[in-house]
C-alpha cells in the first residue's frame, strides 16, 4: 500500500474512533479516568466516555456486583458534579449506598418501569439529553438496532451509556463499545486478618470495539478503583447473595 494511501486510512480510522467516542487526550495531558491497567484495553489507552457499555449479568450475585461497579464508574465520572439517570424495574437498588462510592442520591433521577419496551424508550430518549452525565438501564433483551439507536443518541449528547443486561448463554452481537462482565470476589485483608475488607470484583471484557480483550481484579479503596496484581491470590467462586 502507497504510504499516501495509507496515511488516509490511519486518518479516517483516528475520525471514527473520535466518532465512537475514543477520543484521544490532548498532548502533555493524561485524561484517564481511574481503572488503572484496564483503561490500556481501550483504544487510545482511553476509557470511552461517549459510547454505551453493554454489562451481562448472569445471575443476582453478578447483577449486584455489577451495580456496584458501575456506581463507581459514574462517581469518577461526576467528580466535577452532575446528573445521572438509573432505569429499572426491580428497585433493587438502595439510594443511601450510592454514599459508599461517593455519589449523594439526589445526583441520580430513578425511575421504574415495567418491561423491556417502556425501558427501551425512556433510555433512547435520556441518552439523547446532553445535559446528563450517565445513563444506567436495567433489562434484558435488545437486539442489534436497538444498540445502534442508543450509540448513536450518545455521538451527538456525549453522555456515557451503560446497559446492564439480566440474560446468559449465546448474546447476539450488539453496536455497543464494549461488553463486559463482573463477578464479585471475597474481600481481603492484609495478612489474612477476619473481617471485612474492601469492595473487590473481577472485571472481564468480553468484547471491545478496536481494543483488546482481558481479566483484571479491581477493588473499591478511598474513593477510587486500584488494580489488584494478578499474583495475588484470586477466589472465583461467587457467593450467593443474601
Amino acid at each position: 500500500m502507497a504510504p499516501a494511501h495509507q496515511h488516509i486510512i490511519q486518518r479516517l480510522q483516528r475520525q471514527i474512533l473520535q466518532w465512537e467516542g475514543y477520543k484521544p487526550p490532548e498532548m502533555g495531558r493524561k485524561d484517564t479516568l481511574g481503572l488503572g491497567p484496564l483503561e490500556s484495553a481501550f483504544p487510545n489507552g482511553v476509557f470511552p466516555k461517549c459510547s454505551v457499555h453493554e454489562l451481562i449479568c448472569a445471575n443476582t450475585e453478578q447483577a449486584a456486583a455489577t451495580g456496584g461497579l458501575v456506581t463507581g464508574i459514574i462517581s469518577l465520572l461526576m467528580q466535577q458534579g452532575g446528573v445521572c439517570i438509573w432505569i429499572a424495574r426491580s428497585r433493587r437498588l438502595f439510594p443511601p449506598a450510592l454514599k459508599t462510592f461517593g455519589v449523594a442520591p439526589h445526583q441520580v433521577i430513578f425511575i421504574s418501569l415495567q418491561n423491556d419496551a417502556d425501558t427501551l424508550w425512556v433510555t433512547e430518549e435520556a441518552l439523547k439529553c446532553p445535559g446528563l452525565t450517565a445513563v444506567v438501564c436495567e433489562l434484558q433483551n435488545m437486539d442489534f438496532k436497538q444498540s445502534q439507536r442508543f450509540q448513536r443518541a450518545v455521538e451527538h449528547s456525549r453522555v456515557t451509556g451503560f446497559v446492564l443486561r439480566n440474560a446468559k448463554g449465546n448474546l447476539s452481537s450488539t453496536a455497543c463499545a464494549a461488553r463486559w462482565q463482573i463477578r464479585p470476589l471475597p474481600s481481603a485483608l492484609p495478612q489474612g486478618l477476619p473481617g471485612l475488607g474492601f469492595l473487590r470484583w473481577q472485571a472481564d471484557l468480553l468484547k471491545v470495539r478496536n481494543g483488546h480483550t482481558g481479566s483484571w481484579i479491581l477493588q473499591w479503596m478511598d474513593g477510587g478503583f486500584i488494580n489488584v496484581p494478578s499474583q495475588a491470590p484470586q477466589i472465583r467462586e461467587e457467593r450467593k447473595v443474601g
